[in-house]
């Protein structure tokens, strides 16, 4: 059985000024701002919600089935993935688009500047949930708008449960498009600030939220993950790091983690703790897609961690 997984694929360009943007930008010019900063440091990565949470789930010995619509530029990224054998079957070219892309600029505060191109993903629509066979079930990532809205009236009309995950498209939506996504979705995951937001536009409190779910996650960086569920909240602790190098990802990789505990039928305990730990293994790495493991070092690592053993994990 497969896991769809619906979202979006980018390329994120991230270049590094070695200096501060304060030095550079005056507050009393900003209305013919006029800047260039020279950035000798840059990398390009493979990135984008759904590939991401695939990614992740494949390190876990899952079955992803990303969907989503890319341009095309996005051959490199095909081969990436058909490395990881991660399947592209149901990723769809559109070819007088390019695939999305973030231009990243950071500076020596850790202060960023992004242009987004959504490029192909616009045309997310175009790909049909009814498309994909042996489909357990999904996810709703952040995508184009009239793809999240369709993909979700989808899978309640095949009636396959799937996680809401508005993420960084909630701006795309009111609260009643937010009501009619709580009111379809089986799971919710949102972090502390789009739990939140998603009180604010809903005008419901999380307890109210969660009574619509059969479970709503929020997670909270160095603070754990809240899981409400049953009529109660399961604290989920997180789990140890060797260091903090980037958190870019790191909730795609929990969501990953997600998906795989709802696929093998595991508790909300152990569920979030595997989510949690894929979250601390994202963290140690530059980029969403840079962080492998094998199946024992996970293991070992969950342990130590949580002092409990974790025997579902399995090959292949």
């Amino acid at each position: 059985m497969s896991a769809l997984i619906c979202g979006s694929f980018a390329f994120d360009t991230i270049m590094v000024f070695q200096d501060k943007f304060k030095n550079h930008i005056l507050p009393d010019k900003v209305h013919i701002l006029n800047v260039a900063f020279h950035v000798p440091e840059m990398r390009r990565e493979f990135g984008g919600c759904a590939a991401n949470i695939a990614f992740n789930l494949k390190l876990l010995g899952g079955n992803p089935l990303p969907m989503g619509t890319v341009g095309k530029d996005f051959a490199p990224y095909a081969s990436w993935m058909k490395q990881h054998e991660i399947p592209v079957t149901h990723i769809r070219e559109i070819g007088e688009a390019y695939t999305a892309q973030a231009f990243i600029t950071t500076d020596q505060d850790d202060n960023q500047i992004t242009a987004f191109h959504p490029g192909a993903m616009d045309y997310a629509h175009e790909v049909k949930v009814a498309d994909a066979k042996g489909v357990k079930l999904g996810i709703v990532s952040p995508d184009g708008r009239q793809g999240m809205i369709d993909h979700a009236c989808q899978f309640v009309e095949a009636g396959i449960p799937f996680i809401f995950d508005p993420g960084q498209a909630m701006p795309l939506f009111d609260g009643d498009d937010f009501r009619k996504f709580i009111e379809q979705a089986t799971w919710i995951c949102v972090n502390d600030y789009e739990s939140q937001l998603l009180q604010d536009r809903t005008g419901w409190s999380l307890e109210e939220i969660a009574s619509h779910v059969d479970a709503l996650v929020v997670t909270r960086g160095g603070e754990g993950s809240q899981i409400f569920t049953d009529g109660g909240c399961i604290e989920v602790p997180t789990a140890k790091v060797s260091g903090v190098t980037d958190p870019t990802g790191c909730g795609d990789a929990y969501r990953g983690g997600l998906l795989y505990g709802l696929m093998n039928g595991l508790d909300w305990e152990v569920t979030g703790r595997i989510a949690a730990l894929m979250g601390a293994i994202k963290i140690e790495q530059h980029g969403t897609q840079n962080h492998a493991f094998t199946l024992d070092d996970f293991r070992a690592r969950y342990k130590d961690s949580f002092a409990a053993d974790l025997t579902v994990l399995q090959e292949g």
